[in-house]
């Protein structure tokens, strides 16, 4: 699969060292867009970057250090693209973690919440300008259908009350999901030409079971590996929320076979939580007040 000619456009893909994000590198540097691989490890993001090379030798893939567990490190790895980049055509919002045991961010925030979401939601803010001055901007967030099971405990965010991976996990899908719902009403009605695009891969094989030392057991990872969609699968829905002209903002993509979990992108509908308007806002309010971070919506 290869996309019509991105030459001159600029995408960051968070976490794109393995999985999803470095197969929807692969494509997008392939088209010719300038990808800048932003990962927590570098070791791997050069490798990644070799990698894609070696494929692609035209490929122009920068890798750049970014913890979305670290709001601190957001801040930083924003103003550095602020500084160096004049437009920004892609944000994606790919990073995650599945299901580790309970641990929180470097802010204090349970794991999931504060990577998969806050993280996200802090980015997509400190960048916002620059996407704006760029036409035909848009910002992808990775959802997942898990999101379909999930619901926002606003008196436990933290876990402190008690934890349950599985529940944290599908909490952090169903924010990302009225994250990238609830933004792309705040850009429409701002009169903002960026748009929102959510989309999720399916049921694929990725390292998202693996946290630091902690992984996964060997048993499921050889499940994923031999039933689930292939990382290359999943990520087509993601170039296409990335790059499909005809998307104006708001739409859910994932794969067209049964149950979504599997083929090729299509549109799709998010569970009836991911449209909740009250909660959507809500989580907009914590949102901001947890990572000190707001939206600049003027012009």
């Amino acid at each position: 699969m290869r996309q019509k000619s991105l030459n001159g456009k600029t995408a960051i893909i968070t976490g794109a060292n393995s999985g999803i994000g470095f197969e929807a590198a692969k494509e997008l540097a392939g088209s010719g867009a300038h990808v800048i691989l932003a990962v927590r490890n570098m070791e791997k993001g050069l490798k990644a970057r070799r990698a894609i090379i070696a494929e692609t030798t035209h490929a122009e893939i920068e890798v750049m250090p970014l913890d979305v567990a670290d709001l601190e490190n957001i801040r930083f790895f924003s103003e550095q693209i602020k500084s160096r980049l004049l437009s920004l055509d892609l944000l994606i919002n790919n990073a995650g973690v599945m299901m580790p045991p309970y641990s929180k961010t470097k802010d204090g925030f349970e794991l999931q919440f504060g990577g998969n979401h806050l993280g996200h939601f802090a980015l997509a803010g400190h960048l916002l300008p620059l996407l704006e001055k760029t036409p035909g901007s848009r910002i992808v967030t990775i959802g997942s259908l898990a999101h379909n099971r999930g619901s926002i405990d606003f008196d436990n965010l933290d876990g402190s009350k008690g934890y349950k991976a599985k529940k944290f996990y599908n909490q952090s899908k169903l924010a990302n999901m009225l994250f990238a719902m609830e933004l792309d009403r705040r850009l429409k009605r701002n009169g903002f030409q960026t748009i929102s695009v959510a989309c999720h891969p399916g049921i694929s094989a990725t390292n998202i079971f693996k946290v630091g030392k902690w992984d996964a057991p060997k048993a499921l990872r050889n499940y994923a590996n031999r039933f689930l969609q292939p990382p290359h699968m999943g990520a087509l829905a993601t170039v296409h929320a990335a790059t499909d002209e005809g998307l104006t903002g708001g739409e859910y993509i994932g794969p067209d076979g049964k149950g979504a979990k599997k083929g090729f992108p299509a549109l799709e509908l998010p569970h009836p939580s991911a449209l909740d308007e009250a909660v959507a806002r809500k989580l907009w309010d914590v949102s901001e007040q947890l990572t000190g971070v707001k939206f600049d919506f003027t012009k």
